[in-house]
C-alpha cells in the first residue's frame, strides 16, 4: 500500500506579501508538479476547497507533486483581493516557487471556477506543460486573451452549472483554435456534489494520456 504524501505547510513572497500554501509531495521522485488554483476568494474560496483537493488528488495519484495556495487575503495569506489581476500574479508567483522547488519536471497548471480562470489566463507566460480548467469562469476573468494555452488542455463542465452556464463556457471554447478537450458531466452541479471520484478519473485520463503522447 502507497504511503501518504509528505505535507508541508509554509509561505511564499507573493507580489502583495506572503502566500499562505501547502506542497504534496509522494513518496517515489516526483515526475510532475502542479500548480493547483482555488475557486472565488469573494465567494468562500480557499486551498481547502474540495475540487481543489481533488485535483491535487489526481495528481498526486500520477506521482506529481501538488502545491496549492490562498490567494491574496485568504487564511493566512497578505494583501486584498484585486479582481482577479492581482491574483494572476499570485499564481504566476506559486508557479515560480513550484519551478524553484521541482526545476527538472513539466509543471502543470488545474483550478476550479475562478481559479480555473486565474490558470488560464498565465498559462502561455507561466509556460505550462499541461493544464486542467474545472468549470472555469472564464468568460468573465480570462474573456480576452493575448494568446491562448497552447498545452495539452482540458475542461470539464457541469451540464446543470447554476453559477456558469453551460452554454456560455460552450460558447466561449467554441472562439478558441485549437480549442481544449471539452468533458461535460451531465445532470451535475457547479460543486461538483456527488461527482469527485468521476471527476479524479477523469483528470487522471487526461493526464495520463497527454504524457503519454
Amino acid at each position: 500500500m502507497p504511503k501518504p504524501p509528505t505535507v508541508e505547510k509554509f509561505s511564499f513572497t507573493g507580489p502583495a506579501g506572503n502566500l499562505e500554501a501547502l506542497l504534496e509531495v509522494p513518496e517515489t521522485r516526483p515526475v510532475g508538479v502542479t500548480v493547483v488554483c482555488h475557486p472565488h476568494p469573494q465567494h468562500g474560496g480557499t486551498m481547502q476547497n474540495k475540487v481543489a483537493h481533488t485535483l491535487a488528488r489526481s495528481f498526486l495519484k500520477l506521482d506529481f507533486a501538488a502545491l496549492r495556495f490562498n490567494f491574496r487575503g485568504i487564511g493566512s495569506s497578505d494583501g486584498e483581493f484585486a479582481d482577479g489581476v492581482g491574483e494572476a500574479k499570485d499564481a504566476l508567483a506559486a508557479v515560480n516557487e513550484a519551478r524553484r522547488r521541482f526545476p527538472d519536471v513539466p509543471l502543470w497548471l488545474a483550478g476550479f471556477s475562478f481559479g480555473a480562470a486565474m490558470a488560464i489566463r498565465i498559462a502561455e507566460e507561466a509556460k505550462a506543460n499541461g493544464l486542467v480548467s474545472i468549470a472555469p469562469a472564464a468568460h468573465r476573468f480570462a474573456g480576452k486573451l493575448e494568446h491562448q494555452p497552447s498545452c495539452p488542455w482540458l475542461i470539464v463542465h457541469a451540464e446543470a452549472d447554476e453559477l456558469i452556464p453551460i452554454d456560455e463556457s460552450i460558447q466561449w471554447v467554441d472562439g478558441l483554435d485549437p480549442g481544449p478537450e471539452l468533458v461535460v458531466f451531465p445532470e451535475t452541479s457547479h460543486y461538483f456534489h456527488g461527482q469527485l471520484v468521476r471527476l479524479r478519473d477523469t483528470v487522471e485520463a487526461f493526464v495520463n494520456r497527454a504524457n503519454a503522447a
